[in-house]
C-alpha cells in the first residue's frame, strides 16, 4: 500500500381486556410467533459468499451483492481489490464484512464514474471491518435504508485533502435507525461522517480528521454524536439545518464526550458548496438548528472560535425555514485554547476589541428575520464568557456591535433522552 500523506494521529398495558383486545392480541401473538419462525428460517438456510482479491473482482463482488439473500453475509478476504467502477448493494439484511480495516482495502482509485464506491438502497444493512480508499464520489453512501450499519471501517483519499476528492466518507441520507461506530475517514472534501435528512443515529467511536467538516449532522432529527475524536478538520463537528431540502427542521442533537481539538486545516470544499463558508479552526459549529446539546467536551486548539452558534445567512424562500439556532444548551465542557486567530470576517478586528483572542463560545446574536414574529431564541450557554456579536442581520459582521458576557441565558432547556437502535443493532465494535 502507498505511504499515507496524512499525519498519524414502559411500554403500557391496559388493566382489562375487551373480548376484541383478546382476539387483537392472539392475531398479534400469531404474527409474532410467524415472523420468529421466518427469521429463525431464514438465519437457518443464511449463506456466506466469499470474495477474494484477483483478476474479475470487480465482477465477482457485485455478482455476490447481487445473488445475496436476506441473511447472507459477503465475506472479503484479507488484500487488495482493485475496481473501476462503483459497487451497490440492494438486498435487505445482508452483512458486508472484510477481514479487517487496513487488511480488506478496496481501492476505487481507477474508477470511471464519479459515482459512490458503494451505493446502499436496502434494509438492516451492516458494513464493517474494510478499507475504502479514492472512489471518485462519495465512499460509502445509503439512501432511503432503514437499521444502516458502518462498524469499524476506514474511508480515505490517499493523495491527502484536495479540492478533487469526494464530497463525503460514510454518508447515510434518507435513512432510519442509524449506527457509525468506529469509523475512521480522512480526506472527503465536504464532510468526513455525514448524516443527513434521517432520524434515530448513533455516531461513536469514530475518528475524522483531515477532512473539511469532520463529523455533520444536517437536516436530522434525534442524534447522539459522542465519544469521537474530529481533528485537524477545517470544522471539527457541524450541527446544520438547510432550505429547500426534502426533510427540514432537524431537531435534537446531543454532541458529548468528544475530543474536539486543533481542527486547523484550509478549507478545500469546492466553491458553492456549504461548507465553503466554514472558516479554518471552528470546534461545534450550530447553523439554524434547535434542541442541541453540547457538553463534556474537550475542545481545544481551534484557532477561530471553541463553539460557534449562526444563523443561515444566504437567502431562502420556503416561509417554514427557521434560519436562527435555538433551545441550545452548551455547558460543562473543558474548553482549552481557541479564538487566537479567528478566520471569520472582521476576525482580527473583533479579536483585538476583545483583548486579542475571540471568547471560546461566539453566538452571532441574530434573533429575528423578515416574515418572523415569534420569540427571541433560547439559549443556555454556560460555558464562557461569551461573544455576542448582536449583529441586526445573519451575516452582517461588519455592523457588529460586540459583548462580551460571563454566560448568556438561563437554564432549564429540556434534553431529549438517549437514542435507542432496535434491538440486535446496537452491538458494540469489536
Amino acid at each position: 500500500m502507498a505511504h499515507s500523506p496524512y499525519p498519524e494521529s414502559g411500554a403500557r398495558e391496559s388493566a382489562a381486556h375487551t373480548e376484541d383486545d383478546v382476539m387483537a392480541t392472539s392475531k398479534r401473538a400469531l404474527w409474532g410467533a410467524t415472523l420468529a419462525a421466518a427469521l429463525v428460517a431464514t438465519t437457518a438456510q443464511a449463506a456466506t459468499l466469499t470474495v477474494n482479491p484477483g483478476p474479475d473482482a470487480q465482477e465477482r463482488l457485485q455478482t455476490a451483492l447481487l445473488d445475496a439473500k436476506p441473511g447472507d453475509v459477503v465475506a472479503l478476504g484479507a488484500g487488495k481489490f482493485d475496481f473501476t467502477d462503483g459497487l451497490s448493494l440492494d438486498v435487505d439484511n445482508v452483512t458486508v464484512t472484510g477481514a479487517g480495516q487496513g487488511k480488506t482495502v478496496l481501492s476505487f482509485a481507477g474508477q470511471k464514474g464519479a459515482g459512490e464506491g458503494l451505493l446502499i438502497t436496502s434494509d438492516g444493512v451492516t458494513v464493517r471491518d474494510l478499507t475504502l480508499q479514492d472512489s471518485k464520489g462519495d465512499g460509502i453512501k445509503s439512501k432511503g435504508a432503514d437499521r444502516i450499519s458502518f462498524v469499524s471501517l476506514t474511508v480515505q483519499w490517499t493523495g491527502g485533502p484536495k479540492e478533487t476528492n469526494g464530497a463525503y466518507g460514510v454518508y447515510p441520507v434518507s435513512s432510519t435507525n442509524v449506527l457509525i461506530d468506529k469509523v475512521t475517514v480522512r480526506g472527503a472534501s465536504d464532510a468526513g461522517i455525514y448524516v443527513g435528512q434521517s432520524k434515530n443515529i448513533i455516531v461513536r467511536n469514530s475518528l475524522a480528521e483531515f477532512n473539511v467538516a469532520g463529523i455533520e449532522i444536517e437536516n436530522s432529527t434525534d442524534a447522539d454524536v459522542f465519544d469521537n475524536v474530529a481533528t485537524h478538520n477545517t470544522g471539527g463537528i457541524l450541527v446544520f439545518d438547510l432550505p429547500g431540502l426534502p426533510v427540514m427542521g432537524g431537531h435534537s442533537t446531543r454532541i458529548f464526550r468528544n475530543k474536539v481539538v486543533d481542527n486547523d486545516n484550509p478549507n478545500f470544499a469546492p466553491k458553492g458548496n456549504i461548507v465553503a463558508s466554514v472558516p479554518v479552526g471552528v470546534g461545534i459549529m450550530l447553523m439554524a438548528n434547535r434542541d442541541v446539546h453540547v457538553f463534556d467536551n474537550d475542545i481545544s486548539g481551534n484557532q477561530t472560535s471553541a463553539v460557534m452558534l449562526v444563523s443561515f445567512s444566504r437567502s431562502f424562500d420556503d416561509k417554514s425555514y427557521n434560519p436562527l439556532p435555538r433551545d441550545i444548551v452548551v455547558r460543562d465542557n473543558r474548553l482549552g485554547r481557541n479564538g487566537w486567530l479567528p478566520g471569520l470576517p472582521g476576525g482580527k478586528m473583533l479579536a483585538a476589541a476583545t483583548g486579542g483572542s475571540l471568547p471560546p463560545i461566539l453566538w452571532d446574536g441574530v434573533t429575528t428575520y423578515p416574515g418572523y414574529d415569534g420569540p427571541a431564541p433560547r439559549l443556555y450557554l454556560k460555558d464562557g464568557p461569551v461573544l455576542n456579536l448582536n449583529l441586526p442581520k445573519a451575516g452582517e459582521v461588519e455592523a457588529a456591535k460586540p459583548t462580551v458576557t460571563a454566560t448568556l441565558g438561563s437554564p432549564g432547556l429540556p434534553e431529549r433522552a438517549a437514542v435507542v437502535l432496535p434491538v440486535g443493532q446496537d452491538k458494540p465494535a469489536q
